[in-house]
């Protein structure tokens, strides 16, 4: 009887010990390592760009995350990853948590997402020299026009409901959908406005003619969805940002 006792005690104990392993949150790993690790791609202008001459990263992502470490009091280290891979690498624990990404609900089945700080909309564009071809969405929607998109992105999806009959053109990270119309192999491509209004300032891009906002969504950080001391950290951060205008700031920095 004794025994007994004794081997259900290790065992009490040994469920213990793994239940409290479970427990341990990423905010005390990041508090106890002092470093935040943070997932960005390096792509999404003006969000975040990697400069592959240093290795080193800027945008409007980039400022949030610094901030946020300067207030953990740790440092910050940008692992890199793509969008396919975005959501993977949170729930491997590669990295505490995400830069901007959009809310859907396929990411919410497997990770867990912050308070929303910033959305976005979407619109196709397209070249100067091709924009009489356009107008509307309707006008896209043909087996000869090519629509190009980049692989995991939210604007593959979007591209392949609202463009069924058109011809995809689908490329992998670091590859991007408005490089392949821009080199002529494509006609046009979906982005969020953030991103086309910045792209427009630098090549002859523009919107579809009369084709309108489409899928309103809002932006957040990607982190563990079990881990809900690190979650509400960074809900209540955010929080306290917010009143202090410190979004807005970011916004003004880099004309969003």
């Amino acid at each position: 009887m004794k025994q007994i006792i004794k081997a259900a005690a290790i065992v009490a104990c040994g469920l213990f010990a793994a239940g409290a392993a479970q427990a341990q949150s990423a905010l005390n790993e990041i508090l106890d390592g002092g470093v935040l690790k943070v997932g960005t791609t390096g792509d999404w202008n003006p969000m975040t760009l990697r400069d592959p001459a240093t290795n080193s990263y800027k945008g409007f992502d980039i400022d949030i995350m610094t901030e946020l470490a300067t207030d953990l009091g740790v440092e910050v280290e940008f692992v890199p990853t793509d969008w396919k891979t975005l959501v993977n690498g949170v729930v491997a624990g590669q990295y505490h948590l995400t830069g901007s990404a959009s809310i859907s609900p396929a990411r919410m089945k497997v990770a867990g997402f912050s308070e929303s700080y910033i959305s976005v909309e979407m619109y196709p564009f397209t070249t100067e020299d091709k924009a009489s071809r356009f107008d509307g969405y309707a006008s896209i929607n043909n087996p000869d026009v090519t629509v190009a998109t980049t692989l995991g992105t939210v604007f593959e999806k979007r591209v392949r409901e609202w463009f069924p009959d058109a011809t995809i053109k689908v490329v992998e990270a670091p590859a991007r959908g408005f490089q392949e119309v821009l080199a002529g192999r494509a006609d046009v491509f979906v982005t969020s406005n953030i991103e086309g209004a910045t792209l427009a300032q630098k090549f002859p891009i523009m919107r579809v003619n009369n084709a309108e906002a489409r899928s309103p969504t809002a932006i957040a950080m990607l982190l563990p969805q079990t881990d809900q001391v690190w979650i509400n950290y960074v809900n209540n951060w955010v929080k306290v940002k917010q009143k202090s205008g410190f979004f807005e700031q970011l916004e003004d920095k880099w004309g969003l």
